[in-house]
């Protein structure tokens, strides 16, 4: 009876991980929101991590939350927009809920760019907002006047010009994108040099294709430039859209999702029909920009972490020695982080591969089972946002997730198969 049942666990896992490694998500489009969102509305705020109320949220999210309100006009300043995020008249909903992903706070709003990314494998299809750059930035909490005209910025200028530009693609092949920027020094979370280069020069011949004038050229080639951090967003669409196809497979015990919310980590387990396991967020260890210190970070935050569940991000930390001088640690942390995770998935990638350990695909396939059995949690790469409201990203550093969502998604699966 128990070889049959790891006969069937084992099967389930890999359909799980055939339809992981044969995704194409390619970015075909930027919408608002409200336009292609499943569940939007005008007064629906999504944010990251598993479901959470206003009450317990994180300082961090409240202040991203009172800036997509003022963004929206639907509140005049911080304290009108505070009264009316505890008013019950704004519904919250994680991203998971809507086919999305957002970094840090997660905050997406109606009005807000949003790419659209198609698993055409599959036909399954997320979305992710569009990154402004590092520091004093909506999703780190802030909401002054700047960062606001900043999010307004993006959505008349590179939005549209983005947009204008991706039509003249038959999509961009992100997969594509993640697989050579591994090859360059990325790991493709909290490292996305290299992949932001690759992706502005496919960008660059669209933008000068379509009918947009020099000056916005200009403009959204130095906004994309600037920002290295610009395909994090990419990436995180990317790997939403390839982890859904995976999900609600019966018996699978691959996780297809972890996330945070500053206050909770959750997780989300194929086999498991999109039930959340929780536990409290543990608490990042990194580099801080100067002035500040742990006892001003908040709790580990964002939905991120769907980079080390599609096999990037920390499982491929390998790939990215330089990723340390952001978060700490040394280059041979950094192969041995990668090392450790082969212990807890089913499979090596067989598209992202690193050059350093002789291309060996990187670990991907989290198992709960294995995560539970051999004491090891994933590793997470991740920004530091200040704990308090309208500050924004303090630092970087490493995070594992924490132990007691893994033994709780096991003794349901335990449970569901008569164990």
């Amino acid at each position: 009876m128990e070889r049959k049942i790891k006969e069937i666990i084992e099967d389930a896992n890999q359909k799980a991980i055939e339809k992981i490694m044969n995704s194409q998500p390619i970015l075909i489009d930027i919408k608002k929101a409200i336009e292609v969102i499943p569940g939007m509305k005008e007064n629906t705020i999504l944010h990251a991590g598993p479901p959470i109320d206003w009450e317990r949220m994180c300082g961090p999210m409240k202040g991203a939350i009172i800036g997509a309100l003022i963004y929206e006009g639907l509140a005049e300043d911080p304290e009108s927009a505070k009264k009316l995020a505890e008013s019950g008249e704004i519904k919250f909903s994680p991203t998971h809920h809507h086919n999305a992903v957002g970094p840090m706070a997660g905050i997406i709003s109606p009005s807000m760019p949003v790419f659209v990314v198609k698993n055409t494998t599959y036909g399954n299809i997320a979305y992710s907002n569009m990154n402004e750059g590092l520091g004093k930035v909506l999703r780190f909490g802030a909401y002054s006047k700047d960062v606001i005209q900043k999010l307004k910025w993006m959505e008349k200028v590179p939005a549209p010009a983005l947009k204008a530009a991706i039509k003249e693609s038959n999509g961009i092949n992100l997969k594509n994108i993640i697989a050579q920027a591994l090859h360059m020094g990325d790991e493709c979370h909290n490292r996305n040099t290299a992949a932001t280069s690759l992706f502005l020069r496919e960008l660059t011949p669209l933008l000068l294709k379509a009918d947009i004038d020099k000056k916005t050229i200009r403009e959204v080639f130095e906004f994309i430039s600037g920002n290295n951090h610009f395909f994090l967003n990419l990436s995180m669409a990317s790997s939403k859209a390839t982890m859904d196809s995976a999900d609600k497979i019966e018996n699978s015990t691959i996780v297809t999702v972890m996330t945070r919310n500053g206050t909770d980590f959750g997780i989300k387990v194929s086999g498991l029909q999109g039930m959340w396991f929780t536990a409290p967020a543990p608490r990042v260890k990194g580099l801080y920009f100067p002035g500040f210190s742990e006892k001003d970070a908040n709790p580990d935050l964002g939905d991120s972490t769907i980079s080390e569940t599609a096999g990037i991000g920390g499982f491929a930390m390998a790939a990215a020695p330089a990723i340390v001088q952001f978060i700490g640690g040394s280059p041979t942390d950094a192969i041995n982080y990668t090392k450790e995770m082969k212990e807890i998935v089913i499979a090596k990638h067989k598209h992202f591969t690193i050059p350093i350990m002789n291309f060996e695909g990187t670990p991907t396939g989290i198992d709960v089972r294995k995560v539970v059995e051999k004491g090891i949690a994933p590793i997470i790469n991740t920004g530091i946002a200040h704990k308090e409201a309208g500050i924004g990203q303090i630092g970087a550093g490493i995070v594992r997730a924490p132990m007691e969502c893994f033994m709780k998604a096991l003794e349901s699966i335990a449970k569901k198969l008569g164990l």
